[in-house]
């Protein structure tokens, strides 16, 4: 899927996704104090600016212009001035060394390099004590017509990302079927792969 494909689906949908922040996002950026939170991959911007509303630094990555056009409209709306949005491919992205407080990685579905690339760029630019918030499709995914890539390479599992963030501390890890719904194209019964990490001060 390229930036015409996303680009086309962000016009064509008042919400792709949603309004809503992701159920599980919100739950843990909820237990957490506001600072610098990452989201790359953020489309039409629900977590943005749900965490923006809670007083997050929010700096936020996509390849869609249309994307990014409807998330700073709708923080001009709300009178949010703590969003920052930058039109990157993902591919190309670097970004600085022991920055962020907090990265929500929600629904990035990658080819393996790309993907490889972004988780570890991430882990690099977290700070220590900051923490990744992950929720992604399942390989098991492919049995459920609620969202997702139909491609099996580009679906997670456990021992994925345990292999890309090894060199955090896993606070949650879990593979489980839940209920979305997030939109059009994200609704029914959904296989997911969830991961809360943490980087401790001293490498590991």
């Amino acid at each position: 899927m390229n930036k015409t494909f996303w680009n086309e689906r962000y016009q064509a949908n008042e919400t792709t996704y949603g309004i809503e922040p992701n159920d599980f996002f919100k739950s843990q950026l909820d237990q957490l104090t506001p600072g610098k939170l990452l989201l790359p991959a953020e489309g039409e911007g629900r977590n943005a600016l749900y965490a923006a509303r809670q007083g997050w630094q929010v700096t936020a990555y996509d390849f869609s212009e249309v994307a990014r056009i409807k998330t700073l409209q709708q923080a001009l709306h709300l009178n949010l001035l703590n969003i920052e949005y930058h039109v990157q491919d993902l591919s190309q992205i670097e970004l600085p060394e022991n920055t962020f407080d907090a990265i929500g990685i929600i629904f990035v579905h990658l080819p393996e390099s790309i993907r490889k690339h972004l988780h570890g760029t991430c882990v690099q630019s977290l700070r220590p004590g900051g923490r990744i918030i992950l929720e992604v499709f399942s390989k098991s995914q492919l049995q459920y017509n609620s969202g997702g890539p139909k491609d099996y390479d580009l679906l997670s599992s456990l021992e994925i990302l345990q292999q890309d963030f090894a060199p955090l501390t896993m606070n949650l890890m879990e593979e489980r079927l839940i209920e979305l719904s997030e939109g059009f194209f994200h609704s029914g019964p959904a296989h997911v792969v969830r991961m809360v990490a943490t980087k401790d001060s001293q490498p590991k």
